[in-house]
């Protein structure tokens, strides 16, 4: 089925939260306009977000995509979004450990299941991935985790030609598929906040990986956790 525009976002003066410089903009495809719509109602409303129409030609800071399940069509829309540079969000009602895995290799962010996206779980969702923050439930990622292991002895030796990681970008790396936030992982190896996203960037960058769920299924398809 082909991707539903949403109404454009109500302009009801609202108030941005302490810190906040503006919104982040969020584009919602669904498999239908019912749910499309139903998702969008949830995320209208919270100020620190704008839910942009169908035809602004404004690339959003996030797309949410909304599914039953990840199927060809799914994975398009994410890789579609995600090499535009805009973050993604997948709500799916049924994920696999192959469905995780695929919906991380097209570019998601974050993942999470219908029956977990309240409108609260979404909106933090939707916040995380503008910062490009992973957001992914722990046996998710254990799926995530366990599928990309069981196919490493498949993958043709030398399929990736990435440089190493430091032994600080391990520890990071290690934490990461703890499914520590930045500020605990920095509590945990005495470094600054800054310098925790400092390292996730130089090896996300230097390994060509998309996210931070994207590094966890590297680390692990290379034996390094």
């Amino acid at each position: 089925m082909t991707a539903q525009p949403m109404t454009p976002h109500d302009t009801t003066a609202d108030t941005l939260p302490a810190g906040t410089d503006r919104r982040t903009t969020v584009a919602v495809v669904a498999c239908d306009p019912v749910t499309g719509a139903g998702v969008s109602s949830q995320l209208r409303f919270r100020p620190e977000l704008e839910v942009l129409g169908g035809s602004t030609g404004v690339h959003p800071d996030v797309v949410v995509v909304v599914a039953d399940e990840v199927d060809d069509e799914r994975v398009r829309q994410l890789r579609t979004a995600s090499r535009s540079g805009s973050r993604t969000v997948l709500v799916a009602s049924v994920l696999t450990g192959d469905a995780v895995l695929a919906a991380v290799n097209a570019g998601a962010t974050a993942v999470l299941r219908r029956s977990d996206a309240t409108a609260e779980g979404l909106a933090t969702a939707v916040r995380s991935a503008s910062r490009g923050d992973g957001v992914m439930p722990p046996d998710l990622l254990g799926k995530l985790m366990n599928q990309v292991g069981s196919g490493r002895q498949d993958e043709p030796s030398g399929i990736f030609r990435f440089g190493g990681l430091t032994q600080r970008e391990l520890h990071v790396l290690r934490l990461l598929a703890d499914g520590c936030t930045t500020t605990e992982i920095a509590r945990e190896l005495c470094y600054s906040e800054r310098t925790v996203k400092n390292a996730i960037q130089a090896f996300t960058s230097r390994l060509q990986l998309r996210n931070r769920s994207h590094a966890v299924a590297y680390a692990v398809r290379q034996g390094l956790i």
